[in-house]
């Protein structure tokens, strides 16, 4: 079993930060725990926007706390997110997620992250090692 609390997470090796400071993520499961996705609770800062393509990773996410938006750049669709929203980028969606409020965030990746991934140029994180 698996037993993790966030207050060992934050300030660890498995507390991740954006270079441009836009956001802070807590890795709480990794490619290394064995379960075959990664569990992360992100925070987006407030008045950020940043733009992600996880096209080598498909992402679920709820918002516990904050509000913001996502928006496809695909076809300029806007989403609204607030407590209680759900979004999963099961296309691989290249998006801007941008906060109003700092945001509070339940992240899911598959394949699982292995800890230390940060945005590259495109905004996403390097394929899974094989």
């Amino acid at each position: 079993m698996i037993v993790r609390h966030i207050d060992k997470i934050t300030g660890s090796e498995r507390e991740v930060h954006a270079a441009n400071g836009n956001w802070t993520s807590r890795r709480m499961l990794l490619a290394s725990d064995g379960m075959g996705f990664s569990f992360h609770e992100t925070l987006i800062y407030e008045g950020t926007e940043t733009l992600i393509w996880y096209k080598n990773h498909l992402e679920a996410v709820y918002c516990i706390e904050g509000e913001g938006e996502i928006e496809t750049t695909e076809d300029r669709r806007i989403y609204p997110i607030r407590p209680g929203t759900m979004y999963a980028l099961n296309k691989n969606d290249r998006h801007y997620l941008r906060a109003s409020k700092t945001m509070r965030l339940i992240c899911v990746f598959n394949p699982p992250l292995t800890g230390r991934e940060t945005h590259d140029r495109d905004g996403s994180y390097p394929p899974a090692a094989s």
